[in-house]
């Protein structure tokens, strides 16, 4: 039988998803980091630079910046480029509205540290579980 690292958190937005991770230590700002049109990451000085937020797991941190940020996580949603759910540390509040309004499965007070781009996870925010399926290193 397989093992799995499993971490229990909060469940913001409901929601289920299974999708490969993508990794930030740094906070995200849906409104200046992301491209709205491409969905890519366009903060030069963002440790995700160029890389595409798109069908993917997205665990950062916390968000900062403009409420506008929450109609641009939205926007991207609407178009098919936004990410196939949210994992922050601490949730802020534009990302959580953002995710309400696109339904994009979040889920916080997970240690996302302990979680690699790459890796294969599951998320089931109406239980507030992250689970890594296959870790990225094999």
């Amino acid at each position: 039988m397989a093992k799995y690292v499993v971490f229990h958190g909060r469940g913001i937005v409901k929601g289920y998803c299974k999708a490969e991770a993508l990794v930030s230590a740094k906070p995200i700002s849906f409104l200046g980091d992301v491209d709205p049109v491409t969905g890519k990451i366009i903060e030069k000085r963002h440790d995700l630079y160029g890389e595409s937020i798109k069908d993917k797991v997205l665990c950062f941190p916390h968000g900062h910046g403009s409420t506008v940020g929450s109609y641009v996580l939205y926007s991207l949603a609407k178009k098919g480029l936004a990410p196939k759910a949210i994992i922050n540390y601490k949730a802020d509040p534009v990302i959580v509205v953002g995710a309400v309004i696109a339904n994009i499965p979040m889920v916080d007070q997970i240690d996302i540290g302990k979680i690699r781009s790459g890796d294969l996870v599951e998320v089931n925010a109406s239980k507030g579980t992250v689970k890594i399926l296959k870790s990225a290193e094999g």
